[in-house]
């Protein structure tokens, strides 16, 4: 049988197919390339709680250019990866941002970025702030008061190497490091 481009496929096409699979499966190169897209593909839901945000946007501008590293903004949940609580949230605010991070897909990370986030900040015995780790599991945190974003960009950094250490592990990849 022949198709439109006149190449002719030649016995079992699920035989021929499976056994390029297991091929793939054994590549190292193959699992190699799939760790590294796994790396570089963060994709943080762009949610400002507080004044962070303003470090989130210049980390993303081209002077520090955190692109370059796979960190790519986006606005809506469902297509993200990476949540970064930026600063104060508050009780009532906390509710929505543990429903951004329900939407988003597995597998995905959180950054609490500033002072704030980590342990309250200036607002450490405010009734109505809440830290963090208190409503998501935190993966890295980004100290500071405004932190800089050579910080956050090391968060960046500290994550991909957590998501490399996950992957390698569950792919059967040899760590080279």
């Amino acid at each position: 049988m022949a198709d439109a481009e006149g190449l002719i496929y030649l016995g079992n096409l699920d035989d021929v197919a499976k056994k390029a699979l297991e091929f793939l499966n054994k590549s190292e190169f193959i699992k190699k390339t799939l760790s590294w897209g796994i790396d570089f593909s963060l994709w943080p839901v762009h949610l400002m709680t507080s004044c962070c945000g303003a470090e989130f946007a210049a980390a993303a501008s081209p002077r520090f250019d955190l692109e370059r590293l796979g960190f790519l903004p986006f606005g809506g949940p469902r297509q993200t990866n990476l949540l970064v609580v930026e600063g104060t949230t508050t009780i009532k605010m906390a509710r929505v941002v543990k429903r951004v991070y329900e939407q988003m897909p597995n597998p995905k990370w959180v950054i609490a970025m500033g002072a704030c986030a980590m342990d309250g900040g200036i607002f450490f015995n405010s009734y109505n702030t809440i830290v963090a780790r208190e409503y998501l599991p935190v993966d890295a945190y980004v100290p500071g008061c405004p932190p800089r974003p050579e910080a956050l960009a090391r968060a960046v950094l500290l994550i991909q190497e957590k998501i490399k250490r996950e992957k390698d592990a569950l792919l059967g990849v040899k760590n080279e490091h």
